[in-house]
């Protein structure tokens, strides 16, 4: 391997065409490598093959199409059907774009991959530890939870401690188009951002059924579970004269269960398949910070192990923890792992 040879995942956005420029001017031989995931993707590829231009540098496509429709896409479908809320970037990080990424880099004799995430690296030993990004508000650690040493120890986080403002004006300054671009908030295959469309176009109409109000009384008609989500107040389309959101989803019954706001805390929460960043990061018995959605604030909890799932007792309770997601788990700033809530 080269150590001054890098591999950077492009998309065409400002981050990683930031990251190219900062990396050349370090003195790094950068190559580019953009994945082509879906259809939708196309205008990505097309976008990251402008940045890379402007940047000097090559660029790589591989397509993942098939792989992203087997692993990524079918879970989502699947998980929504099934009353869950997914995340599929989570779930893409470490099975195809970080595994496609190190396949890359060990085929083009990379030392290091890059990417632009707002998060950060710190060796300590034997490990590679992840941390919380810099800034709170743009921290991307959550999402990076379920990576393992073999992707830590090989990568570079270019924009670690820049602030956006400060990432577009290196972009401004290499004269590329791409400064000015707004920041991508979507899910990557559903450019619209309709996932009920979506997920209707593959398992045809989602059929109306009953919600069920806190009283275990039908209250109103739902419009198909993949519409709603666990700890949804919004958009519910019903009137009780006080505010409620979704408790629980029953595919099984076709039915949305509500509960009333004060009821909407949860004292603990059940993890499957949890992930760890380094052997042994995750100790039955631990102190740890664990947060349940992506922009929630970690909650302290202590961590049990149950056979094949962990239970995370929170200090004060959480608001609805959604079956499907991921909780990330810190000691600290140090990503620790990463599990499913069931």
């Amino acid at each position: 391997m080269n150590p001054n040879r890098v591999l950077l995942a492009m998309s065409g956005g400002v981050d990683s065409s930031a990251c190219a420029v900062l990396l050349r001017e370090q003195g790094y031989d950068v190559t580019g490598l953009v994945l082509k995931m879906s259809p939708a993707h196309e205008q990505t590829v097309a976008d990251a093959q402008a940045a890379a231009d402007g940047a000097g540098i090559p660029l790589l496509v591989r397509d993942m199409t098939a792989a992203f429709e087997r692993e990524v896409v079918s879970y989502f479908v699947d998980e929504y059907a099934r009353g869950r809320t997914p995340n599929p970037c989570v779930l893409c990080n470490p099975k195809l774009k970080f595994k496609a990424l190190l396949d890359a880099a060990n085929e083009e004799g990379c030392a290091y991959l890059a990417t632009g995430h707002y998060a950060g690296l710190r060796r300590e030993g034997a490990h590679t530890l992840l941390t919380r990004g810099e800034d709170p508000a743009r921290d991307q650690s959550y999402m990076l939870c379920r990576l393992g040493q073999n992707v830590l120890s090989r990568l570079i986080f270019p924009l670690a401690a820049m602030p956006k403002a400060a990432v577009r004006a290196v972009a401004a300054r290499a004269g590329l188009s791409c400064a000015s671009k707004p920041d991508s908030q979507e899910i990557c295959f559903i450019p619209d951002n309709d996932y009920a469309r979506f997920i209707e176009d593959r398992l045809g109409k989602s059929a109306p059924g009953e919600f069920i109000s806190p009283e275990g009384r039908p209250c109103g008609t739902h419009q198909g579970i993949i519409r709603y989500t666990v700890g949804q107040r919004k958009g519910l389309g019903i009137a009780l004269g006080r505010p409620v959101f979704v408790r629980r989803l029953s595919p099984a019954e076709n039915r949305v269960y509500l509960a009333d706001a004060q009821d909407a805390y949860e004292e603990e929460i059940l993890l499957s398949d949890l992930s760890e960043t380094f052997p042994g990061a995750v100790r039955d018995g631990m102190e740890v910070s664990v947060k349940i959605r992506s922009r929630a604030t970690p909650a302290k909890a202590r961590l049990s192990r149950e056979g094949e799932l962990w239970r995370v007792r929170f200090a004060e309770p959480q608001r609805a923890p959604a079956p499907g997601q991921t909780a990330a788990i810190y000691d600290g700033d140090v990503v620790l792992g990463g599990g499913f809530i069931e």
